[in-house]
């Protein structure tokens, strides 16, 4: 009786999500938040090139290149990383130009394509300022500079510590590996709290955080299992280099994007589906 309520509960959840998200142009709000995505990553990062020379880590936007791409494919990533550290090794003391000022602004634009398809996802008319918009996306993307810059600042100097602290004290070797295998995991952590509080703040309307997890629980396992198969697709099978030629890089990286869109905006059609069975179900 309970196997048989689950599956049917699951097949009521999965064939409205999946439903409203094909009928509600689903995959061109994908392609919408991946191109927006692709090209938000560059200001993005030259806006933490230039915080960061601001703040005195001159090489942290570098780290954050790297730690951006660090999940991606291989082959996806390391075509766009190469650019990038060409473009960051410009120096950039220039953090209150317009050109920086610029970057910010398209940074948010990203943030902004996933609220529109949030908003849809959660069946949501947005009815708050544009101007409370725009500098709710702003505030994002600099609170998302900044936790990377620190993030970057952890990663570099923990294990530096460490070592030291292991060469005066070998005793508190195994606490301080504790200590690193915690690090990590609170990076881990870092992709679902941004997660939690993409859903939570941007598409209009109010949810609780326990609504929530599982779209983005959902989507964390979309975009582990979308990493692993086109990683190795493109290892084994693809021939963009053939086809595209110079572009290959930037073909792959668009079509993973998009992958990832997907996979984004289902844990938010997921989510929605479940809140609204339960709402009939609690009203029934």
């Amino acid at each position: 009786m309970i196997w048989t309520r689950t599956i049917t509960t699951t097949y009521l959840v999965l064939k409205d999500a999946l439903g409203h998200f094909v009928n509600d142009d689903g995959y061109a709000m994908a392609s919408h938040v991946a191109l927006s995505a692709l090209l938000a990553v560059f200001p993005l990062l030259i806006f933490i090139a230039a915080l960061a020379g601001f703040m005195g880590f001159h090489d942290a936007a570098d780290r954050a290149s790297n730690l951006v791409f660090d999940a991606w494919p291989e082959n996806v990533a390391k075509p766009l990383v190469d650019e990038i550290h060409r473009v960051l090794t410009v120096p950039r003391g220039d953090l209150l130009t317009f050109g920086v000022v610029g970057a910010l602004w398209f940074a948010s634009n990203g943030v902004e394509a996933m609220r529109s398809a949030l908003n849809r996802a959660y069946r949501q008319q947005e009815k708050r300022s544009i101007v409370f918009l725009r500098l709710q996306s702003l505030g994002l993307v600099i609170l998302g500079a900044v936790v990377l810059i620190a993030y970057t600042f952890l990663v570099v100097l923990a294990p530096l510590v460490i070592k030291t602290v292991v060469n005066w004290i070998p005793a508190a070797e195994e606490f301080l590996v504790t200590i690193d295998v915690a690090r990590y995991s609170v990076a881990g952590s870092l992709l679902t709290i941004g997660l939690l509080l993409t859903h939570w703040i941007l598409p209009s309307g109010s949810r609780k955080f326990r609504e929530l997890l599982p779209g983005v629980v959902a989507t964390l396992v979309m975009w582990m299992v979308a990493g692993a198969v086109f990683g190795a697709y493109l290892a084994k099978f693809a021939t963009y280099v053939t086809t595209y030629g110079g572009l290959a890089g930037i073909m792959s990286a668009v079509v993973f994007l998009y992958i990832c869109s997907l996979g984004f905006i289902l844990g938010g059609e997921l989510n929605a589906s479940m809140i609204r069975l339960r709402r009939i179900a609690s009203s029934g």
